[in-house]
């Protein structure tokens, strides 16, 4: 066969063609593929191939040309029309191209060769390798700032103290760059200063501490300076930093060869900066890394601002508990206090009690042994009384252990002489003693030797001392001080009291035997009432000195719960509140008739209902005295507020035991229902307290619904209180006088002035339809005084042959500081005769400071202003009030005159006999007040009864009526 037509490769290009292929195997970046087709084609023109994974970014050029920039350029635009399918150039060839991010590009002086094609699939095959581990060291990069930003926040959250958190940011930021410089600056903008937290550097040495503040000013024109105020990333050489700033570069510290600072922003605003630099020539911090301390600021930042505020609410947390241990010890005090107050007022009501007991005087002093004795130590123990000419000392009751001898003593100089002469306490020791024996005013054969300790209390009479009350101790043990003397001060003001009315009544006996004869039957009915009502009272009592509190929150509690709801509500709309606003029921009462001590188990039984009908999270809170809520989140309203309430409404009906009483509480309900219009929580209370009155004055025991209308009646309320003040300066003001008649006769003794208003759209209105308001706004005061005035002025000629006039006085008015100087100041500006003049008053009145109003009506009296009890029988209703105050007249209440309009009333005619037989015992006048019938008046009469007053009579009349003849 003839093969002299047919080439066949020589061994050397073979050799050759094996060489090429194996340098391209272990080719193992673009540059080397490109190395190796140049060697393998020596007279290949020149060439340039250009490169990246990150098309068209990141451009790499080999082997490097003279204008890489521009070549750059025109191999993105060869690759993109490539991908549209043009034609390329001659001097162009895109020799890879995965169409995403990856492409390689030849470009030729002037033509291009012809490649190997294994060379241009190697050249993929190393760019998709160099692609794949670019990526992974991209993910490694981002898992390592990952993990540095879990160590922050752990750091942050961690019981690590400031400074081990600082040094280990300071690890962590070393983890990602080289950071052996390191430093951390907080800034304060209030301040216009810098702290700087951190700071570490192996060539400044300066010690910076963390609290001191420097001022911005001291470093101005340095770099952390423009940090704070440029609020922008600084990096580079100090020459290149100088290009960066907005102004003059002053260089504080050692500088560095390379810097990186980023302002740590919050808002916009900085709060400080965090820098890194090095000494170490040739090293170049990168953007990626300017960009990477940027970020890991933010966080640092974060973690800085949670460790402040850790460590501030640790520090709020140890003063709160510091004030709570002071107010803990301060409640104590107080406690003690009051149940020291209690002890004392259960003494003072018992001797009270005793006086009223119907036992013997040894009984009643033994009694009082024991009492003193719950106080003080009163082991040795006795009361003196002096005779009446003040020169015996008798010793009616006395427990000692050693003293026998406790005869009556005349003219000697005793302790218990001394107390009767200096008319004060006197706590005497052994060297008192001894300086008052050398100073003659005790003698010392009267002491008794073991004596270490005595006190002695005066009881103090309307005028003198009227004995003396004694404590004494022989053991060393046993001391007194300033406060038995206080104690034993009160308790015998008491007794004093007690002894000087029991006396009183033993005088009273023997004056007035026949009376008692007659009224026998009713005395021990009475007695028996008042003992029960003192074993009642001293139940209470005991209850008093061991009650707790309710235990439910306050008012300041449910106010915060309020105010959440409200801004919850301007979330989400749909999650309304109910408000249940609970009163209960004649409360007053309970506490006026049983005691404090009633009302509290009372109160402490009613929450414990109430917190019976509430689930979670709903909450009963106590507001105040006997005013309670229930708040209701996260229910359909007011449908379930209604339920609620009933539910209420019924824990209620079972009765609750008091003592030995069982009581049936009723409450009223007003119910508020929170919706977005609310925005504040005292408006919520104000609706549903309005709905409650609402409700009480429906009749109580119910619940009522907050409306519009509602709001719309208090507003009516508002403007009466206006149109009383308009009255007042428009005197619109003006007297009625209703006479007051003997029987017998019909002869007219006296008038009552009665209040009346000449509204101009209404006519004349009664107090009843206006008096409320006037008591609730305070105006009240204002209005009697005027009411005073215009009676004293036309009455003045109606007071002639013994005829008085009588003026209702309210309670608030007697509480005033210099009442009667005021109102005799008043008779002398209208001419009235004091000696005409009557002041009505209550026994609420009376009661509400007993020994006050004893001095007040005491020196009305000596003025010759009389008093008179009005609606006797309405309020304490008891007999033994009478003879403590100064009383002119009793005027009986309408109450036990109305039975007689259809006969006689064994219950009513019972009490008025009573009050007549008092009346005449006590040279008091008596009134029966409405008597309206003829019948009436003889049955009145019949019994004694001398005065009365009603429509039987005549009505309320101006003092013109009564001038005119009327």
């Amino acid at each position: 066969m003839n093969t002299s037509g047919l080439k066949v490769p020589s061994t050397a290009i073979l050799a050759q063609a094996e060489a090429t292929a194996s340098r391209l195997l272990h080719a193992d970046t673009p540059a080397e593929v490109i190395d190796v087709l140049l060697q393998a084609d020596r007279h290949a023109p020149d060439i340039t191939v250009l490169w990246s994974t990150h098309w068209p970014h990141d451009i790499v050029c080999h082997p490097a040309a003279p204008h890489d920039a521009s070549l750059a350029a025109v191999a993105v635009d060869a690759v993109s029309v490539a991908r549209m399918g043009g034609i390329l150039p001659a001097n162009l060839r895109v020799l890879y191209d995965d169409g995403d991010q990856m492409a390689a590009v030849l470009h030729c002086a002037s033509g291009c060769p012809e490649l190997l094609e294994a060379a241009t699939h190697r050249l993929g095959e190393v760019l998709a390798i160099q692609g794949m581990q670019q990526s992974v060291a991209r993910l490694e990069q981002a898992e390592t700032l990952q993990r540095s930003l879990y160590a922050i926040a752990d750091m942050a959250g961690s019981n690590l103290d400031m400074p081990d958190m600082l040094r280990g940011l300071h690890r962590i930021v070393s983890d990602l760059m080289y950071a052996e410089n390191f430093y951390i600056a907080l800034y304060d903008s209030d301040r216009d200063s810098l702290r700087f937290l951190y700071f570490a550097d192996v060539v400044d040495t300066q010690q910076l501490s963390p609290t001191e503040e420097i001022p911005l000013s001291r470093i101005e024109h340095g770099l952390t300076w423009y940090l704070i105020r440029d609020r922008k990333p600084l990096m580079g050489s100090t020459e290149q930093l100088r290009q960066q700033v907005s102004g003059p570069l002053r260089v504080h510290g050692a500088d560095s060869s390379d810097w990186l600072g980023v302002p740590m922003l919050r808002d916009g605003h900085a709060r400080g900066a965090l820098v890194v630099q090095s000494y170490l020539v040739g090293s170049q911090y990168t953007t990626a890394e300017m960009s990477l301390l940027a970020f890991v600021a933010e966080h640092t930042l974060t973690a800085l601002e949670r460790k402040a505020s850790q460590e501030l609410l640790e520090q709020r947390v140890r003063e709160r508990t510091r004030q709570l241990a002071e107010t803990n010890v301060q409640l104590r005090h107080e406690v003690g206090e009051r149940e020291r107050g209690e002890r004392l007022q259960a003494a003072l009501y018992r001797i009270a009690a005793l006086a009223n007991a119907d036992e013997t005087s040894e009984r009643f002093y033994h009694h009082v042994h024991a009492v003193v004795g719950e106080l003080v130590n009163a082991r040795n123990f006795y009361i003196a009384l002096v005779s009446e000419d003040g020169a015996t000392v008798s010793f009616p009751y006395a427990q000692d252990q050693h003293e026998r001898d406790w005869k009556p003593r005349t003219g000697r100089l005793g302790l218990t002489e001394y107390v009767l002469r200096t008319g004060k306490p006197q706590l005497v020791d052994v060297a008192r003693m001894q300086a008052l024996i050398e100073a003659g005013e005790i003698e010392s054969e009267i002491m008794v030797k073991p004596t270490l300790m005595w006190l002695g209390v005066p009881l103090l009479g309307t005028d003198d001392a009227i004995g003396v009350v004694a404590v004494q101790s022989y053991d060393a043990g046993v001391d007194f001080d300033e406060r038995d003397a206080e104690l034993l001060t009160f308790v015998s003001y008491q007794l004093a009291n007690s002894i000087q009315r029991r006396k009183a009544a033993e005088a009273l006996k023997q004056a007035n035997a026949s009376l008692e004869q007659r009224v026998e039957e009713r005395t021990i009915e009475l007695r028996k009432q008042i003992a029960e009502r003192e074993r009642i009272d001293a139940q209470l009592q005991h209850q008093i000195m061991h009650d707790a509190l309710t235990g439910l929150p306050n008012r300041v509690y449910l106010l915060d719960r309020l105010e959440r709801g409200i801004a919850r509500l301007q979330r989400h709309p749909e999650q309304r509140l109910g408000l249940l606003y609970i009163d209960v029921d004649r409360f007053k009462v309970v506490n006026d008739s049983l005691g404090h001590l009633a009302g509290d188990e009372v109160l402490k039984e009613v929450a414990r209902r109430l917190e019976s009908c509430v689930r979670e999270p709903d909450i009963t809170a106590r507001l105040a005295g006997d005013e309670f809520a229930i708040l209701i989140e996260q229910a359909q309203l007011p449908e379930t507020a209604a339920r609620v309430a009933q539910r209420v409404l019924q824990s209620m009906q079972p009765a609750m035991a008091v003592g030995d009483r069982e009581l049936r509480a009723s409450i009223s309900i007003g119910i508020a229902v929170v919706d977005e219009n609310y925005r504040s929580a005292d408006h919520i209370l104000r609706d549903a307290d309005i709905a409650l009155y609402r409700a009480k004055d429906a009749g109580r025991n119910r619940f009522v619904l907050f409306d519009n209308a509602m709001q719309q009646t208090a507003i009516g309320v508002l403007d009466l209180e206006q149109a009383l003040r308009d009255a007042l300066l428009n005197d619109e003001f003006m007297p009625y006088f209703q006479p007051l008649v003997r029987l017998a006769d019909g002869a007219v003794v006296g008038y009552e002035a009665l209040l009346r208003w000449k509204h101009p759209q209404h006519g004349v209105l009664v107090p009843s339809e206006f008096l409320k308001v006037a008591e609730e706004s305070g105006l009240i005061e204002a209005i009697d005084w005027r009411m005073f005035r215009l009676a004293m002025e036309c009455s003045r000629e109606l007071v002639h042959d013994n005829v008085y006039v009588t003026l209702n006085v309210s309670p608030r008015l007697f509480q005033m500081e210099g009442f009667d100087k005021q109102l005799l100041g008043l008779a002398a500006d209208t001419g009235f005769d004091p000696a005409r003049l009557r002041l009505e008053v209550t026994e609420g009145t009376l009661l509400v400071d007993p020994e006050a109003m004893v001095a007040v009506l005491q020196r009305l009296r000596e003025a010759n202003i009389e008093a008179v009890l009005d609606d006797f029988g309405t309020g304490y209703s008891s007999l033994g009030h009478v003879h403590r105050f100064p009383l002119k007249m009793i005027k009986i209440d309408r109450s036990f005159v109305s039975p007689f309009t259809a006969g006689v009333s064994p219950r009513s005619s019972a009490v008025i006999e009573a009050i007549l037989a008092l009346g005449r015992s006590l040279a008091i006048e008596i009134v029966a007040e409405g008597i309206e019938t003829e019948h009436q008046r003889e049955v009145l009469m019949a019994m004694g009864c001398e005065y009365g007053q009603g429509y039987l009579f005549a009505q309320p009349q101006p003092a013109a009526h009564w001038l005119a003849g009327g």
